[in-house]
């Protein structure tokens, strides 16, 4: 199994995750038309419990496992590694089994107490059985991870997605004619095929590799042997350590997940008190969350790729103490960041109206679009800062940051959505203050823990190019008709821009062809 360096390990989850969101607008593209605007909403509605209860027993064990793997791997003993595999895996899947019964138990309840729309409880029995699948995947991957080895989880991701993507327009179809809700819950039993699938892949990585990997360990003398065992036990057991670096890092996304729970339910009930009809509010709800969101979130690819290559580089170069390491991966983690996001920013907030048309069918939904596009770049950086806090034992600067955030989005949300002159676009406020909030604040805790300098000269490149590509893009949409066929004329101006953009950059110095022979095809040093 080959270790890959930082850039290469990123470049892999990018490929995957970029392949991955296009076949993911599929089913976003392709689910409204099937189901309609409600359909989705009674979908997404059911989400946020599915994210928190993954997050009670994923949070924080495979970023525990990948450092703890990482250490193990860096003393070159697999056997170790393997011992906190098993670990894991008995601990993630101990949770997963007691939090599906109490999901089950609890669905009921959940649909008719909580959320303010009932049909929910046939999507909620619908993502039970995921929960305990989930949860064996995300052991594997913090293992793959902690070995530097990002393939595994790149193929198991990407099988899920082609996997995810048939069965879940398959058996929301299947099941329309029993109504809207069935369909919704179709829509996630074909997801919890997906997920089974994506597990299914990663238990055939590891033991394919596991026989390789036993005729490369050495062998050890028993002197060497005792002492590492000695240390070993002196650190304390496996799962003792390993609580110890889960639980803050849990507790950290659990301000997120339980964010984004709370954000569902008041969004519902202050547009309730706005005197939407429910239906309107759960369609106004699905648009948001299961159309505008994921596509602002698109770009987002290449930060959560970086994110997770940052974990082990950072913990690395953390345990050497070579803080010019860790500079380095930090500007190249947020150049990349900035520099990609950039142009897909401009891109949905000049042309929100045909691309929104395009893929949805209707232009009902690019105001929301249009509004939040300009503050993507914040959740474009947030990513690495927030892998970076937790990387070099942070995490609770970032669960201090993400919980204040949260508490203000969830006060603007009560506030602003509940009036009817904001209606859903209190909460798009809400989620905007809470991006910039966030972004700042981690970037404020990474700049003090390492002396960290931020290049502002990129910043304001940056800048100069967004706005010269916006006004280029904007010029040849509406003033250079190639085609009256939308979607042509759509391409030209979007991929104008793109030019634009990319030569600015160019001559400004924000991408240079020594970037380009980073790239693993044309970098033929090994």
């Amino acid at each position: 199994m080959n270790k890959q360096s930082f850039i290469q390990g990123t470049l892999i989850l990018l490929a995957a995750g970029i392949l991955n969101r296009l076949l993911g607008f599929i089913p976003r593209i392709a689910l409204p038309r099937i189901i309609g605007a409600e359909g989705v909403g009674l979908y997404q509605l059911g989400y946020p419990f599915f994210i928190v209860l993954i997050t009670l027993i994923t949070g924080g064990i495979p970023l525990a496992i990948a450092k703890m793997v990482a250490e193990a791997e860096g003393e070159h003993r697999p056997d170790r590694s393997r011992q906190i595999l098993r670990t894991g895996l008995a601990l993630s899947l101990g949770l997963g089994v007691v939090f599906t019964a109490l999901a089950l138990l609890g669905a009921s309840w959940v649909s008719t107490a909580i959320l303010t729309d009932s049909r929910v409880y046939y999507t909620f029995i619908g993502m039970t059985p995921m929960i305990s699948i989930v949860a064996v995947s995300a052991v594997y991957r913090g293992y793959f991870q902690g070995r530097q080895n990002m393939i595994p989880s790149a193929l198991s991701s990407v099988l899920e997605t082609v996997i995810r993507i048939f069965f879940m327009l398959w058996f929301s179809w299947l099941l329309l004619p029993k109504g809207i809700a069935f369909a919704a819950a179709g829509a996630m039993l074909g997801v919890t095929v997906g997920e089974i699938a994506g597990m299914l892949v990663l238990l055939w990585q590891y033991f394919s590799i596991i026989k390789r990997d036993k005729k490369k360990e050495p062998v050890y003398s028993e002197e060497l042997s005792k002492k590492n065992t000695l240390e070993y036990k002196g650190s304390g057991s496996v799962l003792y350590r390993m609580l110890g670096i889960s639980v803050p890092v849990t507790a950290g996304r659990l301000v997120g997940s339980f964010s984004y729970l709370l954000e569902s339910i008041i969004t519902a009930r202050s547009l309730a008190l706005a005197g939407i009809a429910t239906a309107a509010a759960t369609a106004q709800y699905g648009s948001l969350q299961g159309m505008v969101i994921p596509l602002l979130l698109l770009p987002g690819v290449l930060s959560s790729s970086l994110a997770v290559s940052l974990v082990p580089s950072l913990s690395e170069a953390a345990a050497q103490h070579d803080l010019p390491t860790i500079h380095k991966r930090m500007h190249q983690a947020l150049r990349l960041a900035l520099v990609t996001g950039a142009p897909f920013a401009v891109l949905m907030y000049i042309l929100a109206d045909p691309l929104c048309s395009l893929l949805y069918g209707n232009a009902d939904t690019a105001p929301m679009l249009r509004m939040m596009a300009p503050f993507a770049l914040f959740l474009y950086v947030q990513a690495p800062l927030q892998a970076a806090l937790q990387a070099l034992n942070r995490p609770g600067r970032a669960l201090l940051n993400t919980l204040v955030g949260a508490i203000i989005k969830i006060i603007l949300i009560l506030v602003l959505a509940s009036r009817p002159e904001y209606g859903i676009y209190g909460a798009i406020i809400a989620i905007i203050v809470n991006s910039i909030l966030v972004t700042l604040l981690h970037g404020y805790s990474v700049i003090s823990l390492i002396s960290f300098s931020l290049r502002l000269s990129d910043i304001v490149k940056t800048g100069v190019a967004m706005i010269i590509m916006g006004a280029g893009q904007r010029y040849v949409y509406t003033s250079i008709p190639i085609s009256h066929t939308h979607w042509i004329q759509f391409l030209f101006a979007a991929s104008i821009g793109v030019i634009i953009y990319l030569g600015i950059a160019y001559i400004s110095g924000l991408i240079s062809l020594r970037d380009l022979n980073r790239l693993p095809p044309f970098n033929r040093k090994r």
